[in-house]
């Protein structure tokens, strides 16, 4: 029996788009004789649908494009994602389910029993969860049917389960030819490994295969790999799916094996496809078809521009320079010489004329040299870019790294504008390794733009370590802080905890800036975004834990 995995870059909320793409790969994968094909969570309503899930029209448009596509299983058996109606009298009004069709007819229905609701997730405010097992039967095979949380539960991998059942225990200990797990699971750094090892438990558990699909692409701040996979009993991959692009592959139950696509050998390689996938992804979903950067001649602005490129082209990609009284000439050159390497069209706008302008009508000419002043050249330069990105149509990405972000040495309506922040959960230190990938085979980031000191050239002689410590120590920290919940106290024990201290209290004090800066890609298991609900006004004391 040969089974088609269908990886598909799904657009929330546009069902037409959706059901069409599903319709397009029922016919690819009967044309590899496939006799069943397997779409990821959700596919029809793409995923996170959200807030969609409150009009009542939205969740009967997606049955209606289900049953379109039941007309086109002809021949060939199908399993994708949908919102199916609760028709009892309590609970959540919709289920968060999977749908078996075979010969234009729907066999059965089944719904996610695990709802997740920490980080991103927010299921429990939608969904009900199912009750009840299925196991379905396609020509004299039986599959035992889940979705993608329902498989996150094994006692045998985590040390305390999040929920009080656990699916996977109820597989038949015989009997079953494949475990089945449509998903949308989101990108983290090296979260491919995590999902291969639960899965791998399972299917030598079990002594069945497992059969994975995932989605791929971004919507919003989420990305998603794909790389979806099936495991054998032996506890070793058959088939494996490409990461961040739309692939089909066919696995053969009988022969046990499968087609195996290439993914990305190195951490730097997945960051910059997932990072790729996300701008290319939000401009054409959105209906942007050009980019617009601010070019500072620094790290973050290089990398920035480079994936823009990769994304949208080189042609789509618009770098602007606005070199002030405190921009060092290597700043301008390096920003040129980064625009000729990708290629892009390439602009200098000098903004010291505007500064004075601004000092002149607003403190009569005297100059203060404070933050005030320092801030207003980002937002003068802010203002300029904008100017381009209204009369042109250009999305402008902002380009502040994670760890800047994080305690606020960034400017609000500043260089924190724009539409997209690229590189918002990208550490400091990443965006240097970042920089070497992208330099592997030729310079593309100038030599000068990576050996630098980093500045934001806002004063005299300005570096970013007159207020910040090496970014190695920042991005530990901010780490342990942000991403493993540790107190200062837990934090202190590796380093001087008025460093700790004063770290911290920056991140708390400039939640309020982050919540207005740009959407950001989501890369680290904790950005700073819709997965990190931490409160603007609070009083905590992080000492005391």
């Amino acid at each position: 029996m040969k089974i088609a995995l269908a990886q598909i870059n799904t657009k929330v909320g546009d069902l037409a788009g959706n059901a069409g793409l599903i319709i397009k790969n029922i016919n690819s994968a009967r044309e590899k004789e496939a006799e069943l094909v397997i779409f990821p969570e959700l596919s029809i309503t793409g995923y996170p649908p959200r807030d969609l899930l409150d009009f009542e029209c939205f969740i009967d448009d997606n049955l209606v494009y289900l049953d379109r596509i039941r007309e086109h299983s002809q021949n060939i058996a199908v399993i994708c994602g949908f919102v199916d109606k609760n028709i009892t009298a309590y609970g959540k009004k919709y289920f968060n389910a999977a749908v078996l069709i075979k010969n234009r007819e729907i066999i059965g229905k089944y719904y996610k029993r695990l709802l997740p609701f920490y980080d991103v997730f927010d299921e429990t405010r939608y969904f009900e969860p199912g009750k009840d097992i299925m196991i379905a039967e396609i020509k004299d095979k039986k599959f035992f049917i889940t979705i993608c949380e329902d498989l996150w539960n094994d006692k045998d991998y985590w040390k305390r389960q999040l929920y009080a059942i656990n699916p996977a225990d109820e597989i038949p200990e015989s009997g079953i030819d494949g475990i089945i797990n449509i998903s949308a699971s989101p990108y983290l750094l090296n979260k491919e490994k995590e999902r291969f090892s639960i899965f791998r438990n399972i299917a030598v558990n079990v002594g069945s295969p497992v059969i994975y699909v995932n989605q791929t692409g971004g919507n919003d701040d989420l990305l998603f790999d794909g790389v979806s996979f099936v495991i054998g009993a032996d506890g070793k991959s058959k088939a494996i799916c490409s990461d961040f692009r739309e692939d089909l592959v066919i696995y053969d139950l009988e022969n046990n094996s499968g087609e195996v696509h290439p993914v990305s050998d190195s951490e730097e390689e997945s960051v910059f496809r997932s990072l790729c996938v996300g701008v290319r992804d939000y401009c054409r979903k959105i209906g942007f078809k050009q980019v617009l950067i601010g070019l500072s001649g620094g790290i973050d602005s290089a990398v920035t521009a480079a994936i823009a490129t990769a994304a949208m082209g080189k042609e789509n990609v618009l770098g602007i320079t606005m070199p002030g009284m405190y921009s060092s000439e290597g700043s301008v050159r390096d920003s040129e010489k980064l625009a000729k390497n990708l290629g892009i069209e390439f602009l200098q706008i000098p903004m010291a004329g505007i500064f004075d302008s601004y000092i002149n009508t607003v403190q009569n000419g005297k100059k203060f040299l404070d933050v005030a002043e320092e801030n207003l050249q980002a937002r003068i330069r802010a203002n300029i870019l904008m100017i381009y990105s209204n009369r042109y149509g250009h999305l402008l990405l902002t380009t502040g790294n994670k760890s800047e972000l994080s305690v606020g040495y960034c400017t609000l309506y500043g260089d924190m504008s724009g539409g997209l922040a690229v590189l918002s959960d990208i550490p400091k230190v990443m965006v240097y390794r970042l920089a070497k990938f992208l330099n592997k085979e030729k310079e593309v980031i100038p030599r000068d733009t990576i050996t630098k000191p980093p500045s934001a050239e806002l004063r005299p002689d300005q570096r970013d370590m007159d207020s910040l410590p090496p970014y190695e120590v920042l991005d530990d920290i901010l780490k342990e802080f942000v991403e493993n919940n540790r107190s200062i106290r837990e934090i202190s024990q590796k380093y001087p905890k008025e460093l700790v201290e004063d770290i911290v209290r920056k991140i708390n004090n400039c939640e309020y800036k982050r919540r207005q800066g740009a959407l950001g890609l989501k890369v680290t298991t904790k950005a700073f975004g819709t997965g990190r609900r931490f409160p603007i006004v609070q009083g905590y004391d992080f000492q005391k834990i």
